[in-house]
Formats: structure tokens, C-alpha cells, sequence
């Protein structure tokens, strides 16, 4: 068995498996082929007996879409059984249509919409590069590839992501770009004419550009990569299908099987004996896995090695900060003076500050607004991550939202750091498929959010969040807090820290007051929500979240007719994820009048006012006015609210 029949077989098992499930996308899989196959066989530093071994290089398939590609890899390092091949697509395989990290060994992130895996790769270099300067830079030398295609080199995510990734001098990281031309609507002249070569060399990387198909091309391209000073790209010439009977070169083999005559004349071409489907020969595998011996050697070294080092106390102490037990009970209480009244991004600031010594790897930044995002002390305390400084934690990301969030996505994904970012919670917007994929994927990162109201004023519509909060609350797995005073900020990144899902801590520029709470009510808060207020058997109950808690205890000091009850709900995720008793302690379900007050739409609470409640938000765009003027606008004062209670309840 040589290369070029183990590849017949490898694009064999592609075919089939996208014939079988009658949808999936071939032609780029076939087209990768040669580099993927390369770089599995020859480059690649993985442990075939430990998928999650800490010292491996990483491998994210930005081009999800190829998906069966990947699975045939690592169908042939034993990883997966043909039999999940022969399910590709269906329910509750191990082969979904684009690759999913939970669902997967040896899947390192979920990736198919397109830009966002070499954004993430783009994370993953940064994590290393930061464990390399910080702990040891053999034992986290390794590399982190990603194979995209045309489509995510015309995202502009992609762009963002490289922009950064030049900057900050990522060697570790490399990019293969299989540059076929083709994609599902035709041939890429109809839609971009640009020259990536200089494009990238503009951004700082070094460019190659090789023949996709030729091997000791490829060889070169990867050998010279180990060594590179900045990050890699090399784009691949190559042809959509490379190996089809008739079909190479055709667009069509984008995202559709091979009719029955092409396939059957296509694997004869391959070597593939007729009549057999996932052909897969053992003699196939054992020339794919003819360097395992010594990659489990490699592994086995490295190990030891950490072993070792781990007698010194001193290496200990650094690696526990990374990869040790987390203990979020010793974090230093953060507090502010009772009567008083603080910002929450302020709040959110000062806890970032006093944290950023209790959690050494806690690692992130703004997307150009440290100022308004109250980042700048924790920049100052913990220094840059540049390529001068890799040992910094505060990522300066430049305007660039959604390149920020889906690099803390890939940060999260390569583990040993916790990644935050932050920006204005109107540009929510531009991190959203992010958000979105890091829901999706399970992982912790905090997303800041700050100006979350129409409170913020003279900016205007442009910049005054409506639909903002609720629109996150949609997102499955995502935990959206919108905290009413700076206990509760602090109360909300403590449990943001605790959940394995993102999070995102929505926050007001104004000052709001400081809030009283029995450590009762404490541990209620953590839970998503708390009394404010109590009455036995409540004929009013108000739902308020952020700014608006403290409006319904001004209002509710008119509201003398009503035995009112006012609860701060500052995550309905938590808060639903407790028990009945809890929630109907909460919510007093017998109470027959319901308030809901939050300064954006109203969509979505009647959740918990129903159909007959009152829900006091905004559902228009704000305006560009003093905050002054708007509260009195948008009726956001204690006797408007007082007005709109006493008017809809008469009775």
C-alpha cells in the first residue's frame, strides 16, 4: 500500500459516505485530500491513544462543510468505526453533518459556518502562545492547523481574525487555504477577484503558494511552517473533486453526491475494487498509522516530562494556575459602601481588577473600548498579550466584534484559560454567530456587555440596545445577566465562572444604587433571582431586572393600595434551571396582577406576567437625547410606572 492508494481509499470512504446519507458535499473533500492526508500522516503531533492529550497540535476543520473528510481521518487512526461512516448524517451519530466537538473524539471545535474555524484557530494559537511564555515553551510548542476554502476566505471574519493574528506574530498557527475556485453557485471570478497573497502579506504572515496535489510541494509548505516566525498560510491550488471519472473541476460537486455513474466509474479510477462500498482495507490503516510508534513515543516523553517537573514546587504552583482544580471560594470578596450607587460596568471593572490576581489565567479584553468597558485596570494590572509579551493577559482586539468572540470561543476550546471579551451591547449584534457557536459548543466564555439601555443617552438609536437582551435570551445554553447593582455584578460573574455554557453580563453606564442583601437572599441571587421586596400573600407582584429593580422599589413607595412583591430576576436561566418550590417562591404564581419593567422589549416576560399582565419596556428605537429627557420620554420614571400599575390594574 502506498500514499497514493490510501488517498483512492480515503476519498472512497468520502464518497460513500455522502452517497449513503443522499446529501453532503464531496468536491471539497476530495480536493483537500492530498494536504489533509499529509499532514495526518506525516506532521501532525497527536497521541493515537489519548485524543485529549494537553501537548497535541490542534486540527479545526474551518471548512466543516468537508466534514466527511475528517471523519475518514480519523476513522483511520482508529478513532472512529466505519460503522459511524455508514451513518453519516443520521440522528445521533458521531458523524453530524458538519463537525461537533461534544459529539466527536478528535472533533477539536464545531465548525460549518464558514470564517469562524480559522477565527477560532486563531484563539487556539493565542491560549498556546500564552501557556508556551507562561509555563514552558517545549511542552506547549505545538501547532494549530486549520484547512479552510473559498468560502471562508471570502467571510470577512476570516479577515479580522488574520488582521489580529499577523499582528501579534501567532507562529504557531497555519492555514491551509484549498483554493479549488469553485463553490456552490459557480466558479469564485463571478464573485471576488481579490490576491490573497499580498492580502496576507499585508496582514503580516508569510504566504507560499504550492500545487494542492503535489506532495513533496505540500511537504515543503509544512517543513518550512515548524520554523516560521509569524503565521502560515499556504494556499493550495488545487480542483474541486480532484479524481472524479468526469466530474473534477465541476461546482456542482460542491454539495451534492455523485450520480450512481459517476461514483461507480470514479472509485474504479481510485483502485477501489467493484462493487464494494467503505472499502477500507487493513493494509490501508496500517500505512496511514505507519508513524504511530512513534508519536505514542513523543506523547509518552512529554508526559513524563510534566511528571517530573512537577516535583519542583515552583512548576507546580504555575501549571495548578492553569490546569488546576478550580475553587471559586476563595475568590477575594469585592464590596462597595451600602447607600451608595455604582455603574455595573464599574462594578464589573473593580471585580475584574481584584480577580485578575485571583484568577491567573483569566485572559481577555475589549474590543477598542477599555474606557467604557472599565477593561483598562485589568489591562494595567496583567499587561498586553503581544507578540513582544506573550505572557500578558488583556487582549487589546482592535474593532473587531466578531473576530473577538469567536477567538475567546477557540481560547475556551483549547483550555488552561478563561477568556472573556467585552464591547457595547448594541454590538451584540456583530458577535451573535459566535455567541451563537459557543452555545452550541459548550464552553465558558464571558462576554461583557456594557451601555445596555436607551440610559446611555445622547448616542442614539444607533447606540441604545432595545431588542439586545431579549434576542440573547433566545439563544439556547446561553446565560444572559443583567445585573441591578454591583453586588449583583459581582454575584453574576462569580456564577458566570461556574458555568461550563457562555455568558453574557449585560451593563449599565449610570450610576444605580447599591442594593442590601441577607446572605439569604445572596444565595437566592446566585440561583438567577431574589426577594427585593416580600409580602406574605403579595396582590402585586414586579419583575425587574438591571436598572429597573431599583425603579419598582421607587415606585412600589406609591403603590399604597397594593401589598406589592419585587423580584430581581438578573438571569432567567438560573432562575429556571431551579426547582418548582424555588420558582413558585419566586414568581407566587396565585398573584393575579403581574409587572414586568425592563428598558427594552417587552416580548418574552410574559413568561411571568401572562397574557392579562403589564409589561413596561421599549419597543421602539430610543433617540438621541439627554438621559434626562429620555426616562421622562419612554416613561421610566417612579410616577409614570406608578401611572401605568394604577391604569391597568382597577379593580
Amino acid at each position: 500500500m502506498n500514499d497514493s492508494q490510501t488517498i483512492g481509499i480515503l476519498k472512497g470512504l468520502v464518497i460513500d459516505g455522502v452517497n449513503k446519507a443522499k446529501s453532503g458535499h464531496p468536491g471539497g473533500a476530495m480536493s483537500s485530500m492530498d494536504f489533509a492526508y499529509i499532514l495526518f500522516t506525516e506532521f501532525l503531533k497527536f497521541d493515537p491513544d489519548d485524543s485529549l492529550w494537553l501537548g497535541r497540535d490542534r486540527f479545526i476543520l474551518s471548512a466543516g462543510h468537508e466534514s466527511m473528510l475528517q471523519y475518514s481521518m480519523l476513522h483511520m487512526m482508529g478513532w472512529l468505526p466505519i460503522d459511524e461512516l455508514k451513518k453519516f448524517r443520521q440522528l445521533h451519530s458521531k458523524t453530524p453533518g458538519h463537525p461537533e466537538n461534544f459529539h466527536t473524539k478528535g472533533v477539536e471545535c464545531t465548525t460549518g459556518p464558514l470564517g469562524q474555524g480559522v477565527a477560532m484557530a486563531a484563539g487556539f494559537a493565542i491560549a498556546a502562545k500564552h501557556l508556551a511564555a507562561s509555563i514552558d515553551s517545549k511542552l506547549f510548542g505545538h501547532k494549530i492547523y486549520s484547512l479552510m476554502g473559498d468560502g471562508c476566505m471570502q467571510e470577512d471574519v476570516t479577515l479580522g481574525a488574520a488582521s489580529l493574528a499577523g499582528h501579534l506574530k501567532l507562529s504557531n498557527l497555519i492555514w491551509f487555504y484549498d483554493r479549488n475556485r469553485q463553490q456552490i453557485s459557480g466558479n469564485i471570478n463571478r464573485a471576488t477577484s481579490d490576491n490573497e497573497e499580498l492580502v496576507f502579506k499585508g496582514f503580516g504572515w508569510h504566504v507560499v503558494t504550492i500545487d494542492g496535489h503535489d506532495h513533496t510541494q505540500i511537504r515543503k509548505a509544512l517543513t518550512d511552517a515548524q520554523t516560521a516566525e509569524r503565521p502560515v498560510l499556504i494556499i493550495g491550488n488545487t480542483i474541486m473533486a480532484k479524481g472524479c471519472a468526469t466530474q473534477e473541476g465541476n461546482h456542482e460537486t460542491h454539495g451534492a453526491p455523485l450520480s450512481a455513474d459517476e461514483r461507480t466509474k470514479t472509485k474504479q479510477k481510485l483502485g477501489i475494487p467493484d462493487g464494494e462500498d467503505f472499502y477500507c482495507p487493513e493494509t490501508a490503516v496500517k500505512h496511514f498509522q505507519r508513524r504511530f510508534g512513534d508519536l505514542r513515543a513523543k506523547a509518552k516523553e512529554w508526559k513524563s516530562t510534566v511528571t517530573d517537573r512537577q516535583k519542583d514546587n515552583d512548576f507546580k504552583t504555575t501549571w495548578n494556575k492553569y490546569f488546576g482544580k478550580e475553587d471559586w471560594s476563595k475568590l477575594t470578596p469585592v464590596n462597595w459602601p451600602s447607600g451608595g450607587s455604582v455603574a455595573t460596568r464599574n462594578a464589573f471593572g473593580d471585580v475584574l481588577k481584584q480577580w485578575a490576581t485571583d484568577i491567573p489565567n483569566l485572559m481577555g479584553g475589549s474590543a477598542d473600548l477599555e474606557p467604557s468597558n472599565m477593561t483598562g485596570p485589568f489591562a494595567k494590572a496583567v499587561g498586553d498579550f503581544q507578540a513582544a509579551s506573550p505572557k500578558g493577559r488583556n487582549l487589546a482586539f482592535g474593532v473587531r466584534e466578531f473576530p473577538m468572540s469567536a477567538i475567546a470561543n477557540g481560547m475556551a476550546l483549547h483550555g488552561g484559560v478563561i477568556p472573556f471579551d467585552a464591547t457595547f451591547l448594541s454590538f451584540a449584534d456583530y458577535s451573535r454567530p459566535a455567541l451563537r457557536l459557543g452555545a452550541i459548543q459548550k464552553i465558558r466564555v464571558i462576554h461583557e456587555f456594557t451601555h445596555d439601555s436607551f440610559y446611555l443617552g445622547e448616542d442614539g438609536p444607533t447606540h441604545q440596545p432595545v431588542e439586545h437582551v431579549m434576542s440573547l435570551r433566545l439563544i439556547p445554553d446561553f446565560y444572559l445577566m443583567r445585573p441591578a447593582d454591583a453586588r449583583e455584578t459581582r454575584f453574576m460573574m462569580e456564577e458566570a465562572l461556574k458555568i461550563s455554557q457562555p455568558s453574557a453580563l449585560c451593563l449599565s453606564r449610570q450610576k444605580l444604587p447599591t442594593l442590601e442583601f441577607t446572605p439569604a437572599q445572596e444565595a437566592d441571587c446566585r440561583k438567577g433571582a431574589w426577594i427585593v421586596q416580600d409580602q406574605a400573600s403579595p396582590d402585586l407582584i414586579i419583575f425587574a431586572t438591571g436598572s429597573e429593580v431599583s425603579l419598582a422599589m421607587a415606585a412600589a413607595k406609591d403603590l399604597p393600595k397594593f401589598k406589592t412583591k419585587i423580584v430581581s430576576i438578573p438571569c432567567w436561566e438560573l432562575m429556571l434551571k431551579q426547582d418548582k418550590s424555588f420558582q413558585d417562591r419566586m414568581i407566587s404564581p396565585d398573584c393575579k396582577r403581574r409587572v414586568s419593567i425592563e428598558a427594552g422589549s417587552t416580548l418574552g416576560w410574559q413568561k411571568f406576567t401572562g397574557m392579562n399582565g403589564l409589561n413596561i419596556g421599549l419597543d421602539t428605537f430610543g433617540a438621541s437625547a439627554p438621559m434626562e429627557q429620555l426616562v421622562e420620554e419612554y416613561g421610566f420614571t417612579p410616577a409614570k410606572v406608578v401611572s401605568r400599575i394604577s391604569s391597568h390594574f382597577k379593580d
